[in-house]
């Protein structure tokens, strides 16, 4: 993966493993995005604009649409919408 990076002109992150700074979450969402969109749909993309609006549809799906077991089934949307219901002072998160 690092040759690849490097001829495509590009630096990879750098973490470490194993512990709660990995990439456990992306990997996991990235395998969704594998499993739902490319194994499901097989898809034949002929553009990367065509990618693109397929990746941003189903991201827009999963955040908006998609339960979530482990927040209630319910769309991370959903979810989160009581916290930007509440007061708060300029200088506070949206989320804590």
């Amino acid at each position: 993966m690092s040759a690849a990076l490097r001829e495509a002109g590009l630096t990879g992150s750098i973490g470490s493993v194993g512990d709660a700074l990995d990439n456990a979450l992306m990997e996991s969402t990235i395998g969704l995005f594998k499993t739902e969109v490319i194994e499901h749909e097989r898809p034949i993309w002929q553009s990367w604009r065509q990618v693109e609006l397929a990746t941003a549809s189903w991201v827009h799906w999963y955040n908006t649409e998609r339960l979530h077991s482990s927040i209630g089934d319910m769309p991370p949307t959903e979810f989160e919408d009581p916290n930007y219901a509440l007061p708060r002072r300029h200088d506070e998160p949206v989320a804590a």
